[in-house]
């Protein structure tokens, strides 16, 4: 899960619905949590339920983007700040794993507590939801989160390979291009894991990563103030 920097409120807002330019002038149109990429139908999403917490509900601060689905399967939850890993809080690139065929998981290299924290948040998008997983597990028939996942790995790795063939600053920067039209950072950072270039072109490509989640060699580091 991409690692996000909202930044200060630009603005104050009548309605929540108001903030929708501001957050998609921060953060580009990619769902926070899936990663996808929607030229419409992206909604300000609640990180604490509004329902919940009607404090909060105009708050800068509790906002990020949610595609359909995963405002959907988050539904009226209740959350917090600290039993859950949040992508403009934490560095969740380093949280989650990504694999072939679309899957996600919490990364089994964490301890315990923050592995049930990733975990929370993973269960709590239904970031996990996929035909091959048990049937409390399965994606409703319109959830295509997985097969895109895939899709866009398969691409990844096609593109890697013709790296390899035509390793140039054109075709460089053509790769980071598409990364940004199609999202899924993770797919590709995780694709790419290897390549330091790459990971700098994706991170700088997609606006509002955050970018002190990453050294000098753009591998992954603990999120100053946060959990991880």
């Amino acid at each position: 899960m991409r690692p996000v920097e909202r930044g200060r409120a630009p603005s104050t807002y009548s309605k929540y619905q108001d903030a929708i330019d501001d957050l998609v002038d921060r953060l580009d149109r990619y769902c926070s949590y899936c990663e996808r990429r929607l030229p419409v139908n992206l909604a300000v999403e609640h990180m604490m339920p509004k329902s919940l917490d009607s404090a909060h509900e105009r708050d800068w601060d509790n906002f990020l983007l949610g595609c359909g689905n995963c405002n959907s399967v988050k539904g009226k939850k209740p959350t917090n700040d600290t039993d859950f890993i949040w992508p403009d809080r934490d560095n969740t690139l380093r949280a989650f794993v990504y694999r072939e065929g679309g899957l996600v998981e919490a990364n089994a290299t964490l301890p315990e507590e923050l592995r049930e924290k990733a975990e929370k948040l993973i269960d709590l998008v239904g970031l996990d939801r996929h035909r091959g997983q048990p049937t409390q597990k399965q994606p409703a028939e319109r959830d295509k989160r997985y097969i895109q996942r895939e899709e866009v790995w398969r691409l990844a790795e096609r593109k890697r390979e013709a790296l390899a063939r035509n390793n140039n600053e054109d075709f460089r920067t053509a790769v980071a291009e598409l990364a940004q039209a199609e999202g899924f950072f993770s797919v590709w950072m995780s694709v790419f894991h290897d390549d330091p270039d790459m990971r700098r072109r994706f991170a700088e490509a997609l606006k509002g990563t955050a970018r002190n989640c990453f050294d000098a060699n753009w591998n992954c580091v603990s999120r100053p103030g946060g959990q991880i």
